[in-house]
């Protein structure tokens, strides 16, 4: 008896801190001073920053662009796919190249005359050249903040918001933007801020807006091809679907019924908005009839397998396992035999590296073709599609993309090590769904922005990529662990593999500086100068370990647990719902049961209950709990719980 009333006292007094809270949440609320989550600082303070990054190094990558503000600025529409002066032949799509004539006008003559409009072998260019293209890169990636900001924008709550301010920041302020973008030169900045448009247009459930961004992204830039059928399974089966109609059996059905499954008029508006989009980036050149070059150009597969430096990919422990076969051979003459090789037949001089042109070829294992790398591609993109083609949901959709950036980095042909970013990015929108989400995406994301730093080889560089991606990977980890949803079904195996990860993210530092170390030393030694490649491997290898073991945690979560990939909002809305309900109802009736039973128990008890329920406490908890049975039926009429959401209910039952 006397327990019961100490649990009814305790819940009591659990509730009036709940209260508490919800007041101190609903005054944020309604301060708009309190907290500020617009990136017009983070802006300003970023581009302090790239502007001291003008002078600093800068890669090939810098005069391809600048041949093709020269390409598209001197030469005729038809000429600019034909055009091979230089080695740095236009080969992105029409948008792209449509982006670099608009920038062309705007080239001053002095700038011009620098170096920066002229059709050579190679640029011969100055300073002016260099703060010029630095400046458009900076320009146009505001772009990326505009469309950051408008996610940011369309929170529904003040938790929401801070969640995806924290989002946008980790985006804004990557690492690999400032490598990739703002030192080694490119212009992926921009290209981010229309994948964000397409992404908020999917939040927010505008299909067709979402389709046009996505196949505007295509004609700017093809590699975002990896994640198409992420879009086209997303947009056809939660924009171009119907449900079909109850019957008793599958016989039932007739054909009427399944050619209703299509929206046909969804269907045709979205066919028009994207084919639209295409004729307006092809038509001219079909128009011309330059189209079997420009796919040509768009499409290399007269390229190896690998690229000059090994993405950190499957194939990189492929080629790896390759080269210590080919050391190994040399003291084991069984390898031989095991493997069907002689010893004539090994060139052991055979490079693995060279990248632009020529094909890899390896001694010991099998030979692998471009139509092996689209088998293993396709199929692992196919498994990930099956679920969202069940499930058209944002979550589920983020989750999707994801998997694709993965499939096709991972197995694809001819990986640039720069296509990581296009992982990271939309992983980035979905990590704070869950707290298992967080080890892979640590994993990744110190994996994948390590991989970028033989990118940079200089050692005036070296500095600036450790300690960026050092402060981003402190500051921003311990911001999503802060603004994460956390997880009821943290599991032994996970503790285990967040130590594992800890362990592997904390090897990078000896690693990183023990390479950086021989590649100083290697002007002294020359045995150094020898390990050039044997330098990068290491990074490779390493890497590779950990994007390859991220991609198979974040898999299985994809694939296995299907409460991550709903919407939080319903989940809480009618988690806190329930458990009201359950809660207020329990106090309510054991308080009742209690004064039954005291009515013939010391008067000092039953005094003390009577003094309690004249205080209006019982009274409060029953008036609330009627509310509560109201608002769950009204939410129960306006939106029937998912199975996901029942099971959610339920395992937190299970948990009380």
């Amino acid at each position: 008896m006397r327990v019961s009333l100490t649990l009814m006292v305790g819940q009591e007094e659990e509730e009036e801190e709940e209260q508490q809270q919800q007041q101190q949440q609903q005054q944020e609320e309604q301060s708009p001073y309190m907290h500020n989550y617009s990136l017009w600082n983070i802006w300003v303070a970023s581009t302090l920053l790239k502007l001291l990054l003008v002078p600093t190094y800068h890669s090939t990558d810098f005069d391809v662009h600048r041949n093709w503000l020269s390409i598209t600025k001197l030469l005729p529409l038809k000429d600019w796919y034909l055009e091979n002066t230089n080695q740095w032949t236009l080969d992105y799509p029409p948008f792209f190249a449509y982006f670099e004539w608009v920038l062309s006008q705007f080239v001053p003559s002095s700038v011009a005359q620098d170096g920066c409009i002229a059709l050579v072998e190679k640029g011969n260019y100055g300073y002016k050249t260099v703060l010029f293209q630095r400046a458009t890169v900076i320009i146009s990636e505001i772009l990326l903040f505009v469309s950051l900001q408008w996610f940011i924008n369309t929170s529904e709550s003040r938790k929401e918001m801070r969640r995806n301010f924290v989002i946008a920041a980790s985006i804004v302020l990557s690492p690999g933007l400032f490598i990739i973008d703002h030192i080694h030169f490119q212009y992926n900045g921009f290209l981010f801020g229309i994948f964000v448009l397409s992404i908020v247009n999917a939040k927010l459930k505008n299909h067709l807006a979402c389709g046009f961004w996505f196949a505007v992204l295509l004609c700017f830039k093809h590699i975002f091809l990896y994640v198409a059928p992420a879009y086209f399974v997303y947009l056809f089966s939660g924009y171009c679907m119907n449900k079909l109609p109850s019957k008793n059996s599958v016989y039932d059905y007739t054909i009427k019924d399944v050619w209703r499954i299509i929206h046909w008029k969804n269907l045709m508006k979205l066919g028009v908005t994207v084919i639209s989009v295409f004729l307006v980036a092809f038509a001219p050149f079909a128009y011309y009839g330059v189209l079997p070059q420009l796919f040509k150009r768009l499409f290399p597969f007269s390229r190896g397998l690998t690229h000059a430096y090994w993405a950190p990919n499957i194939w990189a422990l492929y080629s790896f396992t390759d080269r210590i076969l080919i050391q190994l051979a040399k003291k084991l003459p069984i390898l031989y035999t095991i493997f069907n090789k002689s010893p004539n037949e090994i060139e052991l001089n055979e490079s693995l590296t060279r990248g632009i042109v020529g094909d890899v070829n390896f001694a010991f294992l099998p030979q692998v073709l471009p139509n092996h790398t689209f088998i293993l591609t396709l199929f692992y993109q196919l498994m990930a599609l099956i679920p969202l083609f069940l499930q058209p949901q944002y979550e589920r959709f983020i989750g999707c993309i994801s998997l694709c950036a993965y499939s096709s980095f991972l197995f694809g042909w001819h990986v640039h090590e720069k296509a990581i970013m296009l992982i990271i990015l939309p992983l980035t929108f979905v990590v704070c769904q869950d707290r298992r989400l967080l080890p892979p995406f640590q994993l990744l994301t110190s994996a994948g922005y390590v991989s970028l730093f033989p990118l940079l080889y200089g050692s005036a560089e070296w500095m600036f990529k450790s300690l960026i991606t050092f402060v981003w990977f402190i500051v921003f980890q311990t911001s999503f662990s802060e603004v994460v949803h956390f997880s009821r079904k943290i599991t032994v195996r996970v503790v285990a593999l967040d130590r594992l990860n800890l362990i592997y993210m904390l090897l990078f530092a000896p690693i990183c500086i023990i390479v950086q170390i021989m590649d100083v030393e290697s002007r002294n030694f020359e045995i150094l100068k020898k390990l050039e490649f044997f330098r990068l491997m290491i990074y490779s290898v390493y890497c590779a370990i950990g994007i390859i073991s991220s991609w198979s945690s974040f898999s299985w979560l994809y694939f296995l647990d299907d409460s991550i990939w709903t919407d939080k909002t319903d989940i809480t809305l009618a988690l806190s719902t329930v458990l009201s309900i359950g809660t207020i109802g329990a106090v309510y009736y054991m308080a009742e049961n209690e004064k039954d039973a005291l009515q013939d128990g010391p008067v000092k008890d039953r005094a003390r209950l009577e003094k309690r329920s004249l205080s209006g406490k019982q009274q409060a908890n029953l008036n609330e709990y009627e509310e509560q049975k109201r608002l769950y039926a009204e939410l129960e009429k306006s939106q029937k719980l998912t199975g996901e959401i029942v099971h959610g209910i339920d395992n937190e039952k299970e948990t009380k």
